[in-house]
């Protein structure tokens, strides 16, 4: 069976791995993106919750999605207890359809070879 070994072959187009959305690819950040997809807000507690995390983590991580604009925070107070409420924004939303998309081309790259 002599012969030319073969060449190695990337499993996923070029371009969708160069456009991938690193700041939504993190685990923790994907993880809040995607519960505020499919819910209109959620309060610190429930990102919490739903994500199984630290109060340090929610904090870190929507602060960076906050930052970039793709959330919306809102403090208000409960009496005297604190209320933290998170939304994604229209730019969240493209951002998380745009990652949804690259994820999408690289499964399916894999998938065809």
């Amino acid at each position: 069976m002599g012969g030319k070994p073969k060449k190695p072959v990337l499993a996923s187009p070029g371009k969708a791995l160069r456009n991938l959305d690193r700041l939504i690819h993190e685990k923790m950040r994907l993880g809040i993106v995607s519960a505020l997809a499919v819910n209109d807000s959620l309060t610190f507690g429930d990102l919490k919750r739903l994500l199984d995390t630290t109060d340090g983590n929610v904090s870190v991580h929507s602060r960076k999605l906050e930052e970039a604009g793709y959330i919306a925070c809102k403090k208000s107070f409960n009496g005297r207890v604190p209320r933290t409420e998170y939304r994604l924004t229209g730019s969240g939303r493209r951002a998380l359809e745009r990652y949804l998309n690259h994820m999408e081309a690289l499964i399916q790259a894999s998938r065809n070879r």
